[in-house]
């Protein structure tokens, strides 16, 4: 992906977000929507590199990092699985470089879901 249409992506996403939950922006403050962004690239960027490597452990393992860092900070499970919801609702709004690669985004993203959804 682009990284004109990545950061696109990303704007998209995190305004959802903060339309969706504005007590974000209370709680968290706007170091928490830079964080927000920050984490967005972060999501983009693991995906990327998954896709590359043509195996979604690498997603997957980043999104269990995620959950334990995150849910340490107060920030529920939910809500990443609310991010990762909005990035597959968002996608079709962007431009892919590889015939396959939204695809295979939506399929890991559906995984990590999956994978934030099981018991731990």
């Amino acid at each position: 992906m682009k990284i004109s249409e990545k950061q696109k992506l990303v704007e998209l996403v995190v305004d959802d977000i903060y339309q969706a939950y504005p007590e974000l922006i209370e709680r968290f403050g706007e170091s928490g929507r830079l964080r927000t962004l920050e984490d967005n690239h972060h999501h983009l960027d693991h995906l990327d590199t998954a896709f590359l490597m043509g195996n979604s452990t690498f997603f997957l393992d980043n999104t269990k990092w995620l959950n334990t860092v995150l849910t340490s900070r107060g920030v529920g499970t939910q809500l990443i699985i609310d991010n990762y919801q909005r990035l597959l609702k968002w996608m079709e709004k962007v431009s892919f470089e590889q015939p396959d690669e939204r695809e295979v985004y939506r399929e890991y993203l559906h995984a990590g879901i999956k994978e934030l959804n099981s018991p731990s």
